[in-house]
């Protein structure tokens, strides 16, 4: 069972994604939080797997929250706001990814289960919203994408590399990002096509 900890400062959002995922039946929500502050409490006291936070909310915001949790779980900012600089502040608090708030019920749970996983959910919407677009990974960016490649997660990757977990993910997001894709999987798939890890 994967626990979800839902947070927003508008109890009718709150409400609205409790039921999008209730109909999941791996998917437990374990509790709410109205505020940044309120999340870090209710992590330490329910230890869910998975958190949906809004971003933007008074007092602590959702980036700050991200941060003081993002080591003790999976974060997932679920917002309305998808600008460039959101995103980068987002993920390098530590989120494991990235949906707008019109997402699909599918596309919810699958994140939740995505994130559970340990993998980076980014909405296929958000692809093209990325800094900027350049056609060459950089060398880092194709160390990331071999290691991606040979199946390991982020934590092993930043191992490896002597780099951060929240790095790690910011490198991601830029591959994604110059591939067109929005996962890891598309990611080693189209890196294979056009022949950048070799046959």
């Amino acid at each position: 069972m994967i626990r979800v900890l839902l947070v927003d400062d508008h109890p009718v959002v709150r409400q609205g994604v409790r039921g999008m995922l209730a109909s999941a039946e791996d998917v437990e929500v374990v509790g709410e939080a109205g505020s940044g502050a309120e999340a870090v409490v209710a992590v330490g006291d329910l230890a869910p797997d998975v958190v949906l936070m809004d971003l933007r909310m008074p007092g602590m915001d959702g980036v700050e929250a991200t941060a003081r949790i993002a080591s003790t779980c999976r974060v997932v900012v679920l917002t309305t706001y998808e600008t460039d600089a959101d995103i980068l502040r987002a993920v390098e608090a530590g989120a494991a990814g990235y949906l707008l708030k019109d997402s699909s019920r599918e596309e919810l749970v699958e994140a939740v289960r995505a994130a559970s996983r340990g993998e980076t959910v980014l909405a296929p919407s958000m692809v093209r919203k990325l800094v900027v677009r350049r056609p060459a990974l950089s060398p880092r960016e194709m160390e990331v994408l071999r290691l991606v490649a040979r199946g390991l997660s982020n934590v092993e990757i930043g191992r490896e590399l002597f780099i951060g977990e929240a790095t790690v993910k910011t490198h991601l997001l830029r591959v994604f990002n110059k591939l067109g894709v929005s996962d890891r999987t598309a990611a080693v798939t189209t890196a294979l096509d056009r022949g950048l890890l070799g046959r």
